[in-house]
């Protein structure tokens, strides 16, 4: 099957080498910048003890060269609409979209403008950044798909899916309700996005100072009311874990978003927080800390478009 990976960043760059070490057929969908630093460099994966240089196989929007089996979306979503409109040559009658996008708003709009019955929900766990140099570098072991029917169940499709996503370097799984995966993520990437802001540190900072603990607690309880009210709530155990993880002192872990934040680099703002108030609001749940997180990220954005 022909798979087409939209963006070939920390996320998308990581899948798809896996992908192509595993001989799949995979093709990259970049943009001109990108595809620069990769033709010269290659695509290259340190971190842990192993370094990995790839040669990909890139397209720009301007080459793309037919319909693809598997459309895989990894860019952020300040993206977004620029790789909807980027892709859009590359969606046939027989494609299957996968985003691996935080939230929920990029649902909507990739159901829009390419029909539900072709986007599959999708969540992604891996710790990987980008350091000056465009490399990936990766920050821990763990490497995850997970993929499933918007409508819950499985499918023909994602059994053949499967058969390219599976055994590939990473864990691949398949949910029989994926959008209550894709809400829990999206419950904890809130929780540690808003304690990393609010406090300008990581967990473990958080957690040394008086109160600090609490802070990621109530974080933690407000989006899991908001994913309760929206239908999906999360398991005492797994708000537990969520908890246990935003707790633990001297824990040096922060959220891809506040990196990009201290870094002085747009943030999924409104991906990750926006739209989660948004949706509180119409539910009726009280998001006071969440609230002012998207705020204070909202600032930032301002400041970055104000130079």
């Amino acid at each position: 099957m022909r798979t087409l990976v939209v963006g070939a960043g920390a996320t998308g760059g990581y899948f798809g080498a896996q992908l192509q070490q595993a001989g799949r057929d995979v093709t990259f969908l970049v943009r001109p910048r990108r595809a620069d630093v990769l033709r010269e460099r290659g695509l290259r994966i340190t971190g842990l003890g192993t370094d990995t240089v790839l040669t990909p196989r890139l397209l720009t929007a301007a080459d793309l060269d037919g319909h693809y089996d598997v459309v895989l979306v990894s860019v952020k979503a300040t993206a977004l609409p620029a790789a909807i409109d980027d892709v859009a040559a590359a969606v046939g009658p027989r494609t299957t979209m996968i985003p691996f996008l935080n939230g929920m708003a990029h649902m909507d709009a990739l159901n829009e403008r390419f029909d539900v019955d072709r986007v599959l929900g999708g969540v992604v766990r891996v710790l990987t950044t980008l350091d000056a140099e465009g490399d990936i570098v990766r920050l821990g072991a763990l490497a995850e798909i997970v993929i499933g029917e918007q409508h819950g169940g499985s499918s023909q499709r994602v059994e053949r899916i499967t058969e390219v996503l599976s055994g590939a370097g990473f864990d691949f799984f398949v949910s029989p309700d994926i959008r209550r995966a894709m809400w829990h993520k999206w419950v904890f990437i809130s929780t540690l996005g808003a304690l990393n802001t609010l406090v300008r540190g990581s967990v473990g900072d958080a957690v040394a100072v008086p109160a600090g603990d609490r802070l990621g607690q109530q974080i933690a309880a407000e989006a899991a009311a908001v994913a309760a009210a929206a239908g999906y709530p999360v398991p005492k155990q797994a708000l537990d874990n969520v908890q246990a993880f935003v707790t633990r002192p001297g824990s040096a872990d922060t959220a891809s978003l506040y990196r990009d934040l201290i870094a002085g680099q747009p943030t999924e703002a409104e991906q990750i927080f926006g739209d989660l108030t948004v949706r509180a609001r119409a539910l009726g749940v009280p998001t006071p800390l969440l609230d002012a997180t998207a705020v204070a990220l909202r600032v930032h954005e301002q400041r970055l478009t104000c130079g």
